[in-house]
């Protein structure tokens, strides 16, 4: 049973793995043996995970759910089959967590009357100087 939060688990068999050959550097060995495991998971068909919690879910995890319902993570991180096998798991736990927690609801902030104040004073403080610069506004009288 892999623990997805506290009142969440899933069972080993509604996992299914499969083993192909590594890309990238690694000499003979990448060629001749499969340690890239795929994880691949029926969110489609789970019990689970109630509607709302599939819906969120396939929301925030869109990239990584074909069209079927299978949610997939694959990991070619280590060397060895089991290595990668137990990171592709972990990567799957850690996206679930992320995908099913909750936002917290955002509060609407205003700005306080003392910093808009501030704000529009220095705005007219440096229009000021700026308007000193020009030649219309020296005492002069030219043009």
């Amino acid at each position: 049973m892999i623990e997805i939060t506290d009142d969440i688990g899933i069972e080993d068999s509604e996992l299914s793995f499969t083993a192909t050959r590594s890309s990238g550097p690694g000499g003979q060995h990448v060629n001749k043996v499969s340690t890239r495991i795929t994880l691949r998971f029926d969110l489609a068909a789970t019990t689970r995970f109630d509607a709302a919690q599939k819906e969120l879910i396939r929301q925030r995890l869109a990239t990584r759910i074909s069209k079927q319902g299978i949610l997939w993570v694959t990991s070619q991180r280590h060397r060895s089959q089991s290595a990668n096998r137990d990171a592709a798991v972990e990567r799957f736990v850690d996206l679930l967590r992320g995908a099913l927690e909750v936002d917290p609801e955002r509060r609407k902030s205003r700005t306080p009357a003392r910093v808009h104040r501030k704000r529009l004073d220095s705005k007219r403080h440096r229009a000021r100087i700026k308007q000193g610069r020009s030649r219309r506004h020296h005492d002069d009288g030219g043009e």
